[in-house]
């Protein structure tokens, strides 16, 4: 061995130097949503005390020079020396792993924030914090700079009442990107004052110069009527639950015309985008009570041998949220999954309550009951015109587009479908590629647009029909996983603004057909670069590949004297084989984005916006987003 592994190998990373050395532990990653995740700490511990009953009012601040500001009118952050640290208790909690008030259910009966870790995070992965606590008659101050506290913590001014306000600037040495999204905090500060009704959360931008105030008194109701906005509902009012025992459950539901769903779920206010045992819970209750009550009151139409849990979500629209008490299990700090086992204390009060209205409101009940075997009809008919397909086409071999240079590997998992724009693309991508497992589509211009065309256009698409006969799966109602072709499906456009366009185009039909391969994985955007920048000549000449007119500027700083040579690759088909393969192809130096649904809601509103078929929408969004262009192709 050319180096051995011994005993001074072996680092103890003390204090927060753990936390610096690998973020993604604790936030997820230093892109943009562990960014936003350090807000979202300071935010939930903000939240915990309105939770408890302590704080009515949260105060957020996007300072102008990049820094957030999250202030709340709590009991404040204990201030005195902390017994087992010898340090005043702020400094405890923000200077140290696993210290809070969190732990112990006498001061916290209901928790978002529950690993003690939150504020210290943020505080090791912030180039600047400042915490300042109103308690005991005063306002208290103490700095940190990278995790580490810049002086002691002061007592500044005599100050009534008690409340806590962290301000920091995250670190730009950890963070990709170190800039807030509005739009982003904006919306997560609506979700907790709708989970919350009656709390006041402030949203100030300094650089505008704006404000903006939430409050819902009615809570999960007016979250229902926001997300039920420009859809139509079946004749059937929302219902709404409320059960507080071993823990506190709220539902309210309604179902649309639409057929897609849309299920939030939230556990002491955290969101829980990946589900877990109280949305299997709820969907459990849910289908069982509806199929019950078709069954015993109406029967079942001739031909439809029972009621799905896909038939019963068709169009549903549902806020779930539940408050657990003592200990609460979510997967990983960034609490994507709830983990503990609450199945049995969701599913029974929920399925008595709903089956209870059922029976009270049978005009209702009706036009639910109409509905959802409407949607098992439609199940039981696509599934039996695809058999019928399979049937015919069992004997002969599968037919699939003449343009597609397919792969060699039968292996599902291992395989990748590069869909790229025009034939000049799709000649340089069949040299680039390994013909064992990837396979290029070529595909003509910009595709239609799914968001306005109507069935037949889309039937008559040769573009749509080329991409569903690839994959394989069929689209639709008429859509079976099993069929899949290809492991990755990766769209590979231009990195100018046309490709930009026809990626949408084709992010739109994949989202609003083919939905499920994107909730699985499946759907990745390539990285191709923009500009091919060498720097020096001869032998010493150094190539960089930079994917905006931004990254290109930053690269060309302090590169004075220096020869450069800049090229701007006008399309994928302009690039050598050898060039699009290095950047683009080989999955050991290409850069992929796999594409995912953090948010139903707003996924459905930004595709309704961009590509539907009002402009006004569209005029408004360009007014409102115009200040945030930062790279113009003109």
């Amino acid at each position: 061995m050319s180096e051995s592994y011994t005993v001074e190998k072996i680092q103890v990373l003390k204090g927060l130097r753990a936390v610096r050395k690998r973020p993604g532990m604790y936030i997820g990653g230093t892109g943009p949503e562990g960014l936003h995740q350090l807000v979202w700490e300071i935010l939930d511990n903000s939240v915990d005390e309105a939770l408890n009953g302590y704080c009515d009012l949260i105060d957020v601040a996007l300072l102008a020079d990049g820094g957030i500001s999250v202030a709340d009118h709590g009991r404040g952050i204990p201030v005195e020396i902390h017994p087992a640290t010898g340090k005043n208790t702020v400094e405890t909690i923000f200077c140290n792993l696993h210290a809070g008030g969190k732990f112990d259910e006498n001061a916290y009966k209901v928790a978002g924030g529950l690993h003690g870790v939150g504020g210290a995070v943020v505080n090791a992965l912030s180039e600047r914090m400042v915490v300042e606590v109103s308690r005991n008659g005063f306002l208290h101050r103490q700095e940190y700079r990278r995790g580490k506290p810049s002086g002691p913590l002061e007592k500044i001014i005599p100050a009534a009442g008690t409340g806590t306000k962290v301000t920091f600037w995250p670190d730009p040495t950890i963070f990709e990107e170190h800039r807030f999204s509005q739009d982003l905090i904006r919306e997560r500060l609506e979700i907790k004052a709708f989970l919350i009704a009656g709390l006041t959360i402030r949203l100030t931008i300094e650089s505008e110069g704006s404000a903006e105030t939430f409050v819902y008194p009615e809570g999960l109701t007016d979250f229902l009527k926001k997300l039920a906005e420009g859809k139509t509902m079946i004749d059937a009012q929302p219902f709404h639950f409320r059960h507080d025992n071993d823990l506190r459950l709220e539902v309210a539901m309604v179902w649309t015309e639409e057929t897609s769903s849309k299920i939030l779920t939230f556990v002491n206010s955290i969101p829980t985008p990946s589900g877990g045992t109280h949305e299997t819970a709820f969907r459990n209750a849910v289908t069982r009570a509806i199929r019950t009550y078709i069954e015993k009151r109406n029967g079942l139409p001739k031909g439809i041998k029972g009621i799905s849990g896909e038939d019963v979500r068709e169009g549903l629209l549902a806020v779930v949220s539940v408050y657990l008490h003592g200990n609460v299990e979510f997967q990983g700090q960034t609490k994507e999954r709830f983990n503990s086992n609450v199945g049995h204390l969701v599913e029974p009060p929920l399925r008595n309550a709903l089956e209870t209205w059922l029976h009270q409101n049978p005009t209702q009940a009706a036009a639910l009951a109409g509905r959802v075997v409407l949607s098992a009809q439609a199940r039981t008919a696509s599934r039996a015109a695809r058999d019928e397909v399979s049937r015919k086409s069992a004997t002969r071999r599968l037919t699939l587009p003449g343009k597609l240079a397919d792969c060699s590997s039968q292996s599902r998992d291992e395989t990748e479908l590069f869909i790229v724009e025009g034939d000049s693309a799709g000649g340089s991508s069949k040299q680039a590629r390994d013909r064992k497992f990837q396979a290029i589509l070529p595909i003509r211009g910009k595709i239609l647009n799914v968001e306005q065309a109507s069935a037949e256009k889309m039937k008559a698409n040769k573009e749509i029909q080329s991409l569903v006969q690839s994959i394989g799966t069929g689209m639709g109602k008429a859509f079976d996983y099993a069929r899949l072709r290809y492991g990755k499906i990766v769209i590979n456009c231009d990195a100018d603004v046309d490709g930009h366009h026809i990626a949408t185009l084709l992010l739109t039909f994949f989202y609003r057909y083919l939905p499920d391969l994107v909730r699985k994985g499946h759907v990745y955007l390539a990285m191709p670069p923009l500009y091919r920048i060498t720097i020096g000549s001869g032998k010493k000449a150094a190539v960089r590949y930079v994917f905006s007119d931004t990254d290109k500027e930053r690269l060309l700083k302090g590169k004075n004297g220096k020869e450069v040579e800049i090229q701007r690759f006008k399309g994928l088909g302009e690039m050598d084989a050898a060039t699009l393969k290095t950047t683009t192809m080989n999955p050991e130096t290409r850069t992929m984005l796999r594409v995912s649904i953090d948010d139903e809601g707003k996924t459905d509103e930004i595709f309704d916006t961009l590509m539907g078929k009002d402009v006004r929408k569209r005029f408004s969004f360009i007014k409102e987003h115009a200040r945030e262009v930062r790279d113009l192709d003109i």
